[in-house]
């Protein structure tokens, strides 16, 4: 049982080839949190794993509108970016709890400015920038995450180009 994995990312198609990876094992209702500073590429793998499961339309980040809302691979799924968020209490104003719970598949980048008042993820993607390179630390919260954990794990070692992600480890 997988808990953790951590890739590290030479570039913007390594960090795409992991949000790729990740949108064949979405389930309804999964939420994925990503946290990390600016730049580290929360939204470059947003947007390769709508890509993924199909979307053709734009894909923005919403940091601006808050939410995205999209249709893609059979799925519902909602892009939050809570990034201008100044205080906790803005998640209860923001009426976005609306999109947890039910069939919609959440990606909530910088979930930490709702704090303890966002529902725990089913998993956690934790980009930081190491020099030129990325790293992402994907951490299961529940069964849910474990299991896209475990099978990522199974089926992960390569990026889409078939070269090994550097760093790639794993820890239970």
């Amino acid at each position: 049982m997988t808990t953790t994995l951590t890739r590290r990312l030479a570039d913007d198609a390594a960090t795409s080839a992991l949000g790729a990876a990740i949108a064949p094992l979405l389930v309804p209702g999964l939420s994925i949190h990503l946290s990390g500073p600016l730049g580290a590429g929360k939204t470059t793998l947003v947007r390769a794993l709508l890509r993924a499961l199909g979307e053709q339309g734009r894909v923005r980040s919403p940091t601006f509108t808050l939410v995205e809302s999209y249709s893609a691979g059979g799925l519902a799924l909602a892009h939050l970016d809570l990034y201008r968020f100044e205080h906790p209490a803005e998640w209860v104003e923001s009426g976005f709890d609306e999109y947890l719970g039910g069939d919609t598949v959440t990606l909530v980048e910088w979930p930490e400015r709702a704090a303890l008042l966002l529902p725990a993820p089913d998993l956690r993607i934790d980009l930081s920038i190491e020099g030129e390179a990325r790293c992402a630390t994907l951490a299961a919260c529940g069964p849910r995450g474990t299991a896209l954990l475990d099978a990522l794990d199974a089926g992960d070692a390569l990026d889409a180009t078939g070269e090994d992600v550097a760093g790639t480890g794993r820890s239970t």
